[in-house]
This record gives structure tokens, C-alpha cells and sequence, in this order.
């Protein structure tokens, strides 16, 4: 048998559940923390002092230290800097005005390739007959900015995602906004660095971004990412209904159950479900910060069905 070496294993609790009929089907274990406006920790289950990785949670905060290094985007650019998009029309062709404007093509995009990631977009892309390629692959957004700013700084455009100046800017933004060191560096699925972080950290950064002084890179980010919640992620995507619900909310999920969410006045949220579940994100969410804000309802449970009719229910515990 392989073994696997890891860190003690986090202190999850149960934090959302699937009924079918008056059973419960399923547990989805877990650790939330919420923090005030103060950034005081608030509410806290599980093991929150954990670390882990956030994937794309950490788009939002790349997309600061590119503004602070220089790069200037339009407010659509900049919300597709910060996204893991459905991969429709309208994101593949922001990401190449983000790459034109500096000169690129999709060429120059050094992610993976894959199909859109929304089910309707990537349904139409291929009765189009599109294939996979690194503009359709969710993070496009974030690597036309990425080699966009290595072109601007001079620095290597054709291997950027190993370029020292441009992992080194990436870590230490991560580190000031969400005022701890990291524990651990490794690779996310598209390419780029992933740093592993506490969720107090995390929801730490994005109060930062939630909270910033008017004209600061954190603070053009949120606007970016409030104002175009639908190039954040994409139609029918619970991170871009919880933001058109919630006026003035930032929120961002990543790969293997995470969510990040900042309300206006500084509030915020991080989630790991442990066993990746991407369904049990926004449930818990919304059932903590309902207490904070009003949560659209539909974002609370998903219904599960049996012969076509729905017979239970998935939400928060």
C-alpha cells in the first residue's frame, strides 16, 4: 500500500448534510471561521488554525500585486484577472483584449489546456466544435494578466510561471494581505504557485480587499469584482449569484471545497470542506453569513431528487 505522507490531519466537524427522505444520506465535514468588521474571529468550527491550500480563492490577490507592480487594467480585465470563469464568449474574449493590449496573443498563455468549465458554456463550445486549448481553461484571465505584467517588467514572457520576480511579487502580496507567512508552496492545477495558508489568513486578505481606501489596488479589485460578479465565474455559478445577492460582496471559490467571501464592511468568511465537495461551499456559507447580510435563499440548500421530484435536501446543518 502507498503511503501517503501529510501533515496531522486537520479537526473537521460536520458542517453540511444530504437528506433523502427522513435519512441522512450524506455528511460533508468540514472548517469555517468568520471574522468582524474588526477582524476579530467572530465564529469559528472545526479546525480553522489548519493550513491549506486555497487554489483559486488567491486570484483576488495575485490580481492586487499585479496592480501594485504596474499593470493597468480595465475593470473587466481585472474582474477576469480574479476569476475561474465558465469559459462563454464573453470571458475568452476579455482575456484576449488583456493579452492584446500588451502586445499578446493566445499563443503567449502558458496554463493547461481544457474545455469551458461551465456545463451550458462548454455544451456550446463544443456543438461549435471548440477544443480544448488555454484560452476556453477557466484561469485564462489570470495568466493573460500574468504574462501581460512579465511583458511590461521585462521579465520572461516564455516561461513565465517560473520567473523569480514574478513568484516572488505573487508570494509576498499573499503574505501582506492576509498577515501571515505561508507554510507551504506547491503547484495549482493551471500552472501557478498555490500557497498554503491558515482560513483566518484567508478571510483576513479578503477584508482587506472589502475594506481599502478608494483608487488602492485592493480596493479596484473589489469594485472590479462586485461591479462584473458575472465574469467572476458565470451564469447559473453560486459565487456570482451570492455577489449580484449581497451589493458590495466579494466572494471567490477554489477547487477541493474552498470559499472566500468579504462582505462591504469587512466581514468575512473562509471554507474547506475536507473532502472536497464542491456542493457543500455555499450552504455553510450562506447559513453564517446570513447572520451578517442578506443571503439570497436559493444559495442555502439544493434540493435532491428521486423519479424527478425532489425527496431531500442538501444544507447546512
Amino acid at each position: 500500500m502507498t503511503q501517503i505522507p501529510v501533515q496531522p490531519l486537520p479537526q473537521h466537524v460536520p458542517l453540511v448534510a444530504a437528506t433523502r427522505g427522513d435519512a441522512v444520506e450524506s455528511i460533508h465535514y468540514g472548517s469555517a471561521v468568520v471574522l468582524g468588521a474588526d477582524g476579530r474571529i467572530i465564529e469559528s468550527l472545526g479546525d480553522t488554525q489548519a493550513a491549506f491550500y486555497p487554489r483559486s480563492a488567491l486570484k483576488p490577490l495575485f490580481a492586487v500585486g499585479m496592480l501594485r507592480a504596474g499593470l493597468e487594467l480595465t475593470d473587466e480585465q481585472l474582474a477576469l484577472a480574479a476569476a475561474s470563469h465558465s469559459g462563454a464568449q464573453r470571458h475568452q474574449d476579455v482575456a484576449l483584449s488583456t493579452l492584446a493590449a500588451a502586445g499578446l496573443s493566445a499563443a503567449d498563455l502558458g496554463n493547461s489546456t481544457d474545455l469551458p468549465y461551465g456545463v451550458a458554456e462548454r455544451h456550446a463550445y463544443l456543438a461549435a466544435g471548440g477544443t480544448a486549448n488555454q484560452l476556453a481553461q477557466n484561469c485564462s484571465g489570470k495568466h493573460a494578466a500574468l504574462v501581460s505584467l512579465s511583458k511590461l517588467k521585462g521579465w520572461n514572457t516564455a516561461d513565465y510561471l517560473h520567473d523569480e520576480h514574478l513568484l516572488d511579487l505573487l508570494q509576498d502580496t499573499v503574505e501582506d494581505l492576509c498577515g501571515e507567512k505561508i507554510s507551504g508552496v506547491s503547484t495549482d492545477g493551471c500552472g501557478t504557485p498555490v500557497y498554503r495558508l491558515t482560513l483566518a489568513g484567508l478571510a483576513r486578505g479578503f477584508s482587506r480587499l472589502a475594506t481599502a481606501e478608494a483608487g488602492t489596488p485592493e480596493a479596484r479589485v473589489a469594485a472590479a469584482m462586485s461591479a462584473y460578479p458575472e465574469l467572476v465565474a458565470g451564469e447559473g455559478r453560486d459565487v456570482t449569484d451570492f455577489m449580484r445577492g449581497v451589493p458590495g460582496s466579494i466572494a471567490k471559490d477554489g477547487f477541493e471545497g474552498i470559499q472566500a467571501v468579504a462582505l462591504a464592511d469587512g466581514t468575512a468568511l473562509a471554507v474547506k470542506i475536507a473532502d472536497g465537495g464542491d456542493r457543500a461551499r455555499m450552504p455553510i456559507t450562506a447559513a453564517l453569513l446570513s447572520k451578517h447580510a442578506q443571503v439570497p435563499e436559493e444559495l442555502f440548500s439544493s434540493p435532491a431528487f428521486g423519479g424527478g421530484k425532489p425527496v431531500g435536501t442538501l444544507a447546512a446543518l
